[in-house]
C-alpha cells in the first residue's frame, strides 16, 4: 500500500504535521517504533525499515476484498481469536506495517483505544495487492512477516475477466524461517488452518 516519500530539510524537523508544505528530514538511522507513534501522520502510514510509507487512493476492489475476508473469517472463528483490519503490527524496532487484515489472539486486545499489535500475537497477515504496492506485498512484506514468525500469510490479487480475488496462501517454515506456498485459491477459499475457513470469493460480485 502507498509509496515511499523523500524529505526536504527544515529548520526544525522534530515533528511531522499534515499542514506542512514540506516533510521533515527523518533521523539519521530512520524512525523507531516509539518515534513513529508520536508523529502526526496521514491515516494508514506504515514504517518500513525506518522510512515512512504513505497510502495512495485505493481501488474499490481493495475495500471489497477486505470486507469479504473479514466477514468470512468471522463465520467459524475460535473464541480465542479476533479478526481486525488495517491495524499496525510491530515487527521490529524500525518496522511497523499495517496489514489489510489480521487474525490476532483475543488476549492481545487491550481496549478500544489500542493502536497496534505485537507480531507474536498475530496468526495471519493478509495483504491485498495494489498497483503501487506490488513489490512490497509480493516480496518485502512476506519476508518481514516470516522473519517475525507470523504463522500464516495470504496475498490477494485481482484476477480473471471478472476482476475477482485470487488468494495465495503460505505457511511459516520454522526451520528455514521462510514461508512455504500452500496453494492458490480462486472462486473458493477453503482451508483447515489456522482453523476451518470456507469463503466464497465470487461473493464479491454481490457486495
Amino acid at each position: 500500500m502507498g509509496g515511499t516519500m523523500t524529505a526536504e530539510a527544515l529548520p526544525e524537523a522534530s515533528q511531522l504535521r499534515r499542514d506542512d508544505s514540506t516533510w521533515p528530514v527523518p533521523p539519521e538511522n530512520g524512525y523507531t517504533v516509539d518515534e513513529f507513534f508520536t508523529l502526526d501522520l496521514p491515516p494508514h502510514t506504515e514504517l518500513i525499515d525506518g522510512s515512512l510509507v504513505f497510502v495512495s487512493p485505493q481501488r474499490d476492489f481493495h475495500t471489497l476484498v477486505m470486507d469479504l475476508l473479514v466477514n468470512g473469517l468471522r463465520v467459524h472463528i475460535p473464541e480465542d481469536l479476533r479478526v481486525r483490519r488495517e491495524m499496525a503490527v510491530v515487527l521490529s524496532k524500525r518496522t511497523v506495517p499495517e496489514p489489510d487484515v489480521v487474525l490476532v489472539k483475543a488476549e492481545a486486545i487491550t481496549g478500544r483505544r489500542q493502536t497496534r499489535y505485537e507480531a507474536a500475537d498475530v496468526l495471519l497477515a493478509v495483504e491485498v495487492v495494489s498497483p503501487d504496492s506490488e513489490d512490497r506485498d509480493r516480496d518485502a512484506k512476506p519476508h518481514k512477516y516470516a522473519a517475525a514468525g507470523i504463522p500464516h500469510f495470504w496475498r490477494v490479487e485481482m484476477s480473471g475477466e471478472h476482476d475477482r480475488p485470487a488468494v495465495w496462501t503460505y505457511e511459516y517454515d520454522a526451520m528455514h524461517k521462510t514461508y512455504i506456498s500452500t496453494g492458490v485459491h480462486r472462486d473458493r477459499l477453503k482451508l483447515s488452518v489456522p482453523y476451518d475457513i470456507d469463503i466464497d470469493l465470487t461473493a464479491i460480485d454481490t457486495l
